[in-house]
């Protein structure tokens, strides 16, 4: 989890065009893991690997990203991370794709309104068009994950216990 949100701060620095940087493809990535934590072990682990994933983020962004960023990433990760783990949990018993579909979506709108907000108001940035374009990706990325997270989720479940 550490490693995502390190990857997607140093990544969201880097724009592909006026409305997208690589970070919005690495990011996503922290929902799924999120979300399969929560389907499998409960929202308890679901929650610890947040907490651990932001305490270990922070120390390794205020390491390798401008302050600004590694400020902003924490505090969207956390609030975002313990959104989707509530949402995911109150839909858990809904149709298998709803609560991670919608948890990462709900989650994806919190965390680029405060990460954008954040990082780049002030500043030079014309952050307004990344935030759409960073929106945009996360939430087809949500979709496009549901399939890995159903074969992923299965798989575990037939695992004999270790």
């Amino acid at each position: 989890m550490s490693a995502i949100v390190l990857v997607s701060n140093l990544l969201v620095q880097f724009p592909i065009n006026p409305w997208l940087t690589w970070g919005a493809f690495s990011y996503p990535v922290a929902y799924f893991v999120t979300d399969v934590c929560n389907r499998t072990s409960g929202p308890a682990l679901a929650r610890r690997v947040a907490w651990v994933g932001f305490a270990v983020g922070l120390i390794l962004s205020a390491t390798f990203a401008p302050v600004r960023i590694a400020f902003a990433s924490g505090a969207a990760f956390i609030v975002s991370q313990l959104l989707d783990v509530a949402v995911f949990n109150r839909l858990r018993r809904q149709s298998w794709w709803q609560a991670p579909l919608f948890g990462s979506a709900a989650a994806s709108v919190v965390d680029t309104s405060i990460f954008f907000s954040v990082a780049f108001a002030g500043s030079h940035v014309l952050w307004l068009p990344l935030a759409a374009g960073d929106l945009g990706v996360k939430l087809f990325m949500a979709l496009a994950l549901l399939p890995p997270y159903r074969a992923l989720v299965t798989r575990l479940a037939a695992a004999p216990p270790v």
